[in-house]
């Protein structure tokens, strides 16, 4: 029986949403909107501490680049924080309303890493050059979406490569997550080894990881920001979270800071004396976050659809075109208050998993999303080794692609493998791609099998060669 303001039959709700044809109704799509929230809520913690290691931070701005800031006495990092929200509350806004479909988005898990250690600490651009970046990549999700090029692209890529990305991409976060809590250094003798389990804040994140771990195991609903809020609160007697100046409710924090700081100037300017070189280092960025994006929002997108029953009779993602456009005007905007690329989130499965069907359930993370702008002060306190484990547990969930790759083919094996390898060792989803999209086309011509291959794959494989002849890394 349907109560409240879904009860008649021209209700706003019922009418726009079409409740009763997707068999929902109000309470359900609310209760799937809060829980699809509470799954992906982790990236209001992790995203701002992942961005201020790009230079994010006013520490960074003076030279003090170890970015001890919590959300709350930092503006940028503040401004960072506000821009998530906002970017992800406009995202989801917009495939509420526009695609009226139950898939939530936000600043994505790779490409911010993407963002901060390929593009800002490797390739040296400042974060305002790699916002510029990100609104390049934002308009062109947009033209080659409206165009349809969008999905012939992901056509194009092979199947293996793409389960091979994801999986590095995976392998990545999760050193990324290591490195963040002390449990991988570096190591003169070898490159890397293990660090000191005596520190507390090291072995604060491994009691994390082993919280989140088992709350995954069971099943837990939100385990992910649940692990995060426990080892936050463990973390008080040993130190490691301080509790001085906390607001529980306060004022949102200006986006000021962070807001359309762009710099295509320095942007275009990059390789130096060389226009050639300067047009093709922004070039692989745009083509390497719309590359990590493509392959992350399809593969979320036909995955949580077909979950949820939402695809024709062909397998095809019911309005794919509008889910995609949502995607696209969500990395625009969300560029200009100042975060990196946009994505859908597969934790939107847990919300489609309780009965979301509709955009309402869209609607209802955006306003959550709204309504986390006034809990800045509350989640200032989380330490970097509490969303560290987050970072790990994500790792092992991407990595799950691997087992999907063909690796009795060695022609599909070896270039894949290098996506996965290349990605933490070389410490750049960049390089991973790059190193798949050349060694796929060798080996394919090698042995005769050229025709396997779409045309793009040679294009650019060509444009990842000529990358690495101009613009060789430091």
């Amino acid at each position: 029986m349907q109560t409240g303001i879904n009860k008649g039959k021209g209700s706003f709700l019922e009418s726009f949403f079409k409740l009763k044809e997707n068999n929902t109704n109000v309470k359900t799509e609310i209760l799937a909107g809060i829980t699809t929230f509470i799954t992906m809520a982790y990236i209001i913690f992790v995203n701002p501490n992942i961005l201020k290691l790009a230079g994010m931070n006013s520490a960074n701005a003076i030279g003090d680049a170890a970015g001890k800031f919590a959300i709350g006495s930092d503006p940028v990092v503040s401004a960072v924080f506000v821009a998530t929200c906002l970017a992800a509350a406009v995202g989801t806004f917009i495939m509420g309303f526009y695609a009226n479909l139950p898939f939530a988005q936000a600043p994505g898990m790779g490409l911010n890493a993407f963002f901060t250690f390929t593009v800002c600490m490797t390739l040296k651009f400042t974060w305002h050059q790699a916002l510029s970046a990100v609104l390049i990549s934002g308009i062109l999700f947009i033209i080659i979406t409206v165009t349809s090029i969008r999905e012939k692209i992901v056509d194009a890529i092979p199947q293996n490569l793409k389960f091979a990305i994801s999986g590095g991409i995976g392998l990545f976060i999760a050193l990324i997550g290591l490195k963040s809590g002390g449990i991988i250094v570096a190591n003169s003798a070898t490159l890397v080894g293990f660090g000191n389990f005596a520190q507390p804040g090291t072995l604060l994140t491994v009691m994390g990881i082993l919280i989140t771990g088992i709350l995954m195991a069971r099943d837990v609903k939100g385990s992910i920001l649940l692990g995060i809020i426990i080892t936050t609160i463990i973390g008080i007697p040993l130190g490691i979270t301080s509790l001085a100046n906390v607001h529980v409710f306060s004022a949102p924090p200006s986006v000021a800071p962070t807001f359309a700081a762009f710099d295509f100037g320095g942007l275009l300017s990059k390789g130096g004396t060389s226009v050639l070189a300067g047009v093709l280092s922004v070039a692989m960025v745009v083509i390497t976050i719309c590359l990590v994006d493509l392959f992350d929002t399809i593969g979320t997108l036909v995955g949580t659809a077909t979950k949820a029953g939402m695809v024709d009779e062909n397998g095809k993602v019911l309005r794919m075109k509008k889910a995609l456009i949502c995607d696209a005007v969500a990395t625009t905007v969300g560029s200009f208050f100042g975060t990196s690329t946009v994505v859908t989130y597969v934790e939107s499965t847990s919300g489609v998993a309780v009965g979301g069907r509709t955009g309402l359930t869209s609607v209802t993370v955006g306003i959550m999303f709204i309504l986390s702008l006034f809990f800045s002060g509350l989640v200032g306190i989380v330490p970097s080794q509490a969303t560290a484990p987050a970072l790990v547990i994500v790792g092992v969930l991407m990595m799950s692609a691997v087992k999907n790759i063909d690796f009795d083919d060695f022609t599909e094996a070896m270039p894949a493998f290098f996506a996965i390898a290349i990605m933490p060792f070389s410490y750049s989803i960049a390089n991973g791609i790059a190193a798949a999209m050349i060694f796929y086309p060798a080996v394919k011509i090698s042995t005769g099998r050229y025709k396997e291959l779409h045309p793009i794959v040679y294009i650019l494989a060509l444009l990842f060669i000529l990358r690495f002849i101009l613009l060789p890394l430091e």
